[in-house]
């Protein structure tokens, strides 16, 4: 493939007016590929455009567009090729790119299938050649649901959730002139490239695009979410269930070392609401990481404390003599009765222990 056929988006300034407001200089801009989707029968490249390069794609976006696949993968190659040539490096473009365009293949029969790069179909963060049943790759062609040609095209890297750099600078090594970096600031095929050919991604688009203003999260991390949230609340029934059958010993020595500590009950019931609610609002604010690792936090002390008491309740163990009698090992709670027996004349809840001879 010609090179002039990645450049031809880049080199459309006429298109970029057209398309919007037109950008000469590209220093300070970034570009964030965000998923792969099929929309109106076409596969596009979801994207966000930033103004503040050095924010690393976190301040709010310029705008969130939708760009062709074709179009996106030319400039990406551009980019890659550009790259490669300022830093004194060949570039040598994959095998894959060839399917950037409709490209016919003959089957048995004298009939032709056309494969065209595309979005894959398990997952939206990647792209496949894609199975087309017409000349104009619209039509596609489904074996047991799936439409990937199994091509491998591993070596075509499209950076999904990785913020990019519009222009990219590297240490060139020699002399060069001021007119170069003039020249380099308006050098930026992929984000021209797919600012070129945008259209605005609505709300169908991100309703495809799975970026609606809820949370973010997908099917799967809300099962999980939903199977941790569940765990907690089954451990913390189980927690009432038996500091209610604990021992008044190992209540009084919770309270003291709750009291040690300058907490009383109220304040450790407010800080599990807190906790809670901070959980939620990560939650709602798609910050998956920090959810995660407090709902793991959470879980973890939950089950060691749930141990804890299980390892307290549990039944005394018997202990044999000498003579090979069995006599029961007395709870705490259970001592304290006897001693008061003692007290009070009786003598029951002694052992006499058998001499030895």
């Amino acid at each position: 493939m010609d090179a002039s056929d990645y450049q031809q988006g880049y080199y459309s300034n006429g298109n970029q007016q057209n398309s919007g407001e037109y950008i000469q200089y590209w220093t300070e801009y970034a570009i964030l590929p965000k998923r792969c989707i099929r929309y109106n029968h076409e596969d596009v490249v979801v994207f966000s455009v930033f103004d503040k390069a050095y924010n690393h794609c976190g301040d709010e976006p310029v705008g969130t567009y939708m760009v062709p696949v074709r179009n996106f993968v030319q400039g990406y190659l551009q980019q890659q090729s550009q790259d490669y040539q300022d830093q004194g490096l060949e570039y040598e473009e994959p095998s894959v790119s060839q399917y950037v365009y409709c490209v016919p293949q003959k089957i048995q029969n004298n009939k032709y299938i056309y494969l065209q790069l595309g979005c894959a179909d398990d997952t939206n963060q990647a792209l496949a050649v894609n199975i087309y049943s017409d000349i104009d790759c619209k039509k596609r062609s489904t074996s047991d649901g799936y439409d990937d040609a199994n091509i491998d095209v591993s070596q075509l890297q499209v950076p999904f959730k990785q913020c990019q750099n519009c222009v990219n600078w590297f240490d060139m090594n020699q002399n060069v002139d001021d007119q170069y970096y003039e020249l380099h600031k308006t050098q930026a095929p992929l984000c021209a490239t797919a600012w070129t050919y945008k259209q605005t991604c609505d709300g169908k688009c991100k309703r495809l695009g799975q970026e609606n203003s809820t949370n973010g999260w997908q099917t799967s991390d809300q099962v999980l979410l939903s199977i941790m949230v569940l765990f907690a609340a089954i451990m913390l029934g189980l927690i009432a269930h038996k500091r209610q059958m604990m021992s008044n010993k190992d209540t009084l020595l919770e309270q003291a070392a709750m009291s040690a500590a300058g907490l009383q009950q109220p304040h450790v019931i407010g800080v599990c609401i807190l906790v809670t609610l901070v959980v939620a609002v990560f939650a709602l604010l798609g910050l998956k990481n920090i959810t995660w690792t407090l709902l793991l936090i959470i879980n973890t002390a939950l089950f060691g404390y749930l141990m804890k008491l299980t390892l307290q309740s549990s039944p005394p163990e018997n202990i044999i003599g000498p003579d090979g009698t069995i006599m029961r090992n007395d709870s705490d709670d259970s001592s304290v009765d006897d001693d008061s027996s003692k007290n009070a004349g009786g003598a029951t809840g002694f052992f006499t222990l058998p001499t030895l001879t």
